[in-house]
């Protein structure tokens, strides 16, 4: 059974980098003095990775890349995969082979995974406030230098969806971008004349006077309105009147997504789907 959820692909060189770096962090120069020191070399056991609360898993594939990177031949049975809602007291993943090894990757193992699953499910929490809505929960650049990647195939992992990867994804222009270029128009007419065809074009509004501006000058793919308020997010919808993708942003939680949504906004962003989550409890477990 593949450990990645079934409609979300996740790059195994990201994997290998991510979890390369996070094994070469914790053992240092001279590994795990630990074990190494109190456990016989040729010592095999059996551990369980446990979910001690509920949640939506992400990020199994790292924890296997983990103890493998360490024992090319430990055996892994995986009892569920990425995107699996769960419960408390589910048993996730069993692995068997070189105690040394599977107690050498432990932390970074539940690292990653209490990590990603808080995302994936925090994300799920989102996409279950709106789903009554058209629009989309998606994430931002507000990730862990590092693990961008990683951090939104967990959001995936939840239901959510993804705004750009990086600067070269897509033009988002800011207002910074607006003082520096000298306004809207001349803003929107130079990313227009400098992107190829596929290159969408997004820009940020703080009110309905600029949206009404950028409906105007015409170029634009996508309009982000930033810290509206509702009644002002409802009167932005009319104005575009399908004309543009707005995503609304600005302090978005989850006790305030559903009014948003319920505006008929296409997507809201949120950071705090990367930047502000509570690590899923999950424990390994040793069965000797």
């Amino acid at each position: 059974m593949s450990l990645l959820r079934a409609d979300a692909f996740l790059s195994p060189l990201e994997i290998e980098a991510a979890v390369t770096r996070a094994l070469e962090e914790d053992l240092g120069r001279a590994g795990d003095i630990t074990s190494t020191a109190t456990v016989p070399e040729d010592t095999t056991g059996r551990a369980v990775l446990n979910a001690r609360e509920a949640g939506v898993i992400a990020g199994l594939p790292l924890v296997a890349a983990a103890f493998r990177r360490l024992s090319p031949d430990i055996e892994i049975t995986p009892h569920a995969r990425d995107g699996a809602a769960i419960q408390a007291k589910t048993r996730l993943m069993t692995i068997a082979g070189n105690a040394r090894a599977m107690l050498g990757a432990e932390r970074v193992a539940l690292n990653f995974l209490g990590h990603l699953s808080g995302i994936a499910t925090a994300t799920a929490a989102f996409v279950a406030r709106i789903a009554h809505t058209k629009a989309r929960v998606i994430c931002t650049r507000k990730t862990t230098p590092g693990l961008r990647a990683i951090e939104k195939y967990a959001v995936r992992c939840g239901g959510g969806f993804n705004h750009r990867f990086g600067l070269d994804d897509a033009i988002l222009i800011k207002d910074n971008h607006i003082a520096v270029a000298g306004g809207i128009r001349a803003v929107l007419t130079r990313a227009k004349a400098s992107v190829g065809h596929l290159v969408k074009i997004e820009i940020e509004v703080d009110s309905l006077d600029q949206l009404e501006e950028v409906l105007d000058v015409g170029l634009a793919d996508v309009v982000l309105i930033d810290n509206f308020d509702l009644d002002a997010m409802r009167k932005a919808v009319a104005l575009v009147a399908g004309r543009l993708v707005i995503e609304a942003s600005g302090g978005i939680t989850l006790a305030s997504a559903a009014a948003i949504a319920e505006t008929g906004v296409d997507y809201l962003s949120s950071g705090s789907l990367t930047h502000s989550v509570q690590n899923l409890d999950i424990g390994l477990d040793i069965e000797m």
